[in-house]
């Protein structure tokens, strides 16, 4: 049987949940996946540690942790791309990421090589 879109919405979550705490050393507090059309968008809430936030106090610090924390996760990208193809049976073919240093969530968006959301009938 094909998984629901919200099925694999939480699973996908899940997966990038497991991926951080492995890849990165630790996880964040929440993660919310939502497929849309041709893209995967993935908030990622509480991502900062408390020293990250210190250093976000002035505009070097706060570009600093931005370059560090998006290098990270690009060094990543293959497993990440793997993660999501293995998911959802659909290759990624664009990844766009950023940190918000002010609220601690991070933004991914997986932008695909089909309609992942016709597979549901849905508009």
């Amino acid at each position: 049987m094909e998984k629901s879109k919200g099925a694999m919405e939480a699973e996908i979550s899940k997966a990038l949940t497991h991926w951080e705490k492995s890849y990165l050393g630790r996880g964040s507090v929440s993660v919310k996946s939502d497929i849309l059309r041709d893209m995967i968008i993935v908030i990622l809430k509480g991502i900062l540690t408390p020293a990250e936030y210190s250093l976000c106090q002035d505009k070097d610090g706060m570009l600093s942790v931005k370059e560090n924390r998006n290098s990270l996760v690009e060094s990543g990208m293959e497993d990440l791309k793997e993660i999501i193809l293995s998911i959802t049976g659909v290759e990624v073919i664009g990844f766009h990421t950023d940190i918000s240093t002010r609220t601690g969530e991070r933004v991914m968006v997986f932008k695909l090589s089909s309609d992942l959301q016709n597979n549901w009938g849905e508009d």
